[in-house]
This record gives structure tokens, C-alpha cells and sequence, in this order.
């Protein structure tokens, strides 16, 4: 294994040493979080010290055994769901996909749910927590349209057509108006049974599958690039400590502490959007890239 100095501050040789690693790595796995989408309007979860900023969201456990904490859940996620899917690819998304031009992204590992990297151009996605626009059944697993459930929700619950709140990270809202054991909670078209997001709640696993694809493509790598990300959750950090122990390099730009800072051989403590975009001018200016 390979002693990687930690780097906890920004420098210019920090920032040069990035730019190195990412202009000889044959294969580079990159980790992104809340902090890419906060540009576009999705909130991120915790602080620079990493504390959460709100409440902790709904547990899985209480979304499947309690009907309200799904009526709870389904009024704030009808009420956000509007302003969640009308959020465009921001400066984070761009310049990584730009970045993806320009060195070789075997895989970009997201927490997100929000689909933007793919919509700002980038490629090989694995969403590991899923994706916010699916709607999975829990009895006969089928799944379906996020857009198409809005509907139902609407016809159902015409009262709260008008319904505000501030948006929160999870594409739903804190609500301003009261109590929400009265919403409606449609069942599946096909089954009746309970439908949830097709994205990974607090408190339940990750498929198996997308940790063996996730593992297998941070293994293969000449580094891995962690990009707004805290990593106070396990499902992103394990990569980090996967990286570290077989000796990947380990890149972090996030503002703020981070799980992984001391596992990190260079960390850019700074916005996400603003450091991609300069080490994809300082990429480009510094001519043809060398493949080693």
C-alpha cells in the first residue's frame, strides 16, 4: 500500500499536483454528492463541518411500516416535485463533463438521484443511491414514471395544489401548510402495493450489484476524484477506504471537512463548480494530455 500525504489545505502546488494525477491516469473513477447539485437548486445535507443543516430525512424502516410517514413523505415529494425536476445541469456538472473530454473517466459514481451529470453530457453514470424519476413497487416490484405518480398524487389531493414550502435535498419540501395524515397515497396500477421512490432511503443498502460495479471500477483506476461529497455516509466512503488500502491515489475537491480528508493524497477545500472549472483550463492550456 501507498503512503499518501494528506493535503488539508489549498496551495498552488496542490492544485498542480491534481492536475498531474489526473493528466497521467490511464483510468480515473470519480465520487460526486450534494455539493455538484447546489448550484441547480437541490440543497446538499450538511454543513462544512459536516453537521447535518436539517432534520435527518425519513428512515426506511419507517417508510415501509408507517402509513404517516409515507403520507408524510408523498405530500412533501408532490409538493417538491416540480421544482426538483425543472433543476439544470450547473457548473460542477458541466465542467466534469467537459473534464470527461479531456482525461479518461472510466466511471462516474454519483450519490445523486438527480440525473444531471448525464443530461450535462457525461458518461459511464452509476447512480448509486437510483434515481428520483422512478417509482418502484414493493410488493411486485415493478417500476414506473415519477411524472405519472405526480398525477395521481394531484388527483387525489387537489387540496394541496396550492401547497408551498422551502425545497430540501431529497426533491421534496418542508411544508408550510399542517398536518399531513388526510393525503391520499395511491397504490401500484398493477398490484396495489405501496409504492417508493426507486432511490436508496437512510437506513436501507445499496443494491449489491451496483457496490460490486462501483468496487470493481474504483479497483481499476489510477485514482479516484471525490467531488462535493462530505462522505459522512458510508455507501460513498467505503470507495475512499477501498482506494487507500489498495494505494489509488485519492483526490478530494469539497468545501468543507470531509470523512476521507486523511486518506486524501490532495484536497481543494473550495466550490466544486470553480475548481473544475480551472483545472479543466489548466488541462487544456497545458496542451496534448500524456497517457503513461
Amino acid at each position: 500500500m501507498t503512503d499518501h500525504k494528506p493535503v488539508t489545505t489549498e496551495s498552488q502546488s496542490s492544485f498542480q499536483t491534481l492536475v498531474e494525477l489526473l493528466t497521467r491516469a490511464r483510468r480515473i473513477s470519480v465520487l460526486t454528492g450534494a455539493g455538484c447539485s447546489t448550484s441547480s437548486g437541490i440543497p446538499d445535507y450538511r454543513d462544512e463541518q459536516g453537521d447535518w443543516k436539517r432534520s435527518q430525512p425519513i428512515q426506511y424502516q419507517a417508510f415501509v411500516s408507517s402509513p404517516s410517514a409515507r403520507a408524510r413523505y408523498w405530500s412533501r415529494s408532490m409538493v417538491g416535485w416540480p421544482i426538483f425536476k425543472s433543476a439544470e445541469p450547473g457548473r460542477a456538472h458541466q465542467s466534469l463533463a467537459a473534464l470527461g473530454q479531456l482525461v479518461e473517466v472510466d466511471c462516474l459514481i454519483t450519490q445523486n438521484v438527480d440525473g444531471l451529470h448525464q443530461r450535462a453530457g457525461s458518461g459511464n453514470v452509476l447512480e448509486l443511491h437510483g434515481a428520483l424519476d422512478q417509482v418502484v413497487c414493493l410488493s411486485c416490484g415493478s417500476l414506473s414514471s415519477r411524472a405519472v405518480l405526480q398525477e395521481r398524487l394531484e388527483a387525489l389531493n387537489p387540496t394541496w395544489a396550492e401547497a408551498t414550502g422551502t425545497p430540501a435535498p431529497d426533491g421534496d419540501v418542508d411544508l408550510e401548510s399542517g398536518p399531513t395524515a388526510q393525503f391520499r397515497v395511491p397504490g401500484c396500477e398493477l398490484c396495489q402495493g405501496q409504492l417508493k421512490p426507486d432511490v436508496v432511503f437512510f437506513g436501507e443498502n445499496v443494491p449489491r450489484k451496483r457496490v460490486q460495479s462501483a468496487r470493481a471500477a474504483v479497483g481499476r483506476s489510477d485514482m479516484l476524484l471525490v467531488i462535493g461529497s462530505s462522505l459522512m455516509v458510508f455507501s460513498g466512503f467505503r470507495f475512499v477506504r477501498q482506494a487507500a488500502q489498495i494505494g489509488v491515489p485519492v483526490a478530494i475537491i469539497n468545501r468543507g471537512v470531509t470523512r476521507g480528508d486523511s486518506q486524501a493524497s490532495v484536497k481543494l477545500n473550495r466550490d466544486c463548480g470553480a475548481a473544475l472549472d480551472e483545472l479543466v483550463d489548466a488541462i487544456t492550456n497545458g496542451g496534448k494530455i500524456t497517457v503513461y
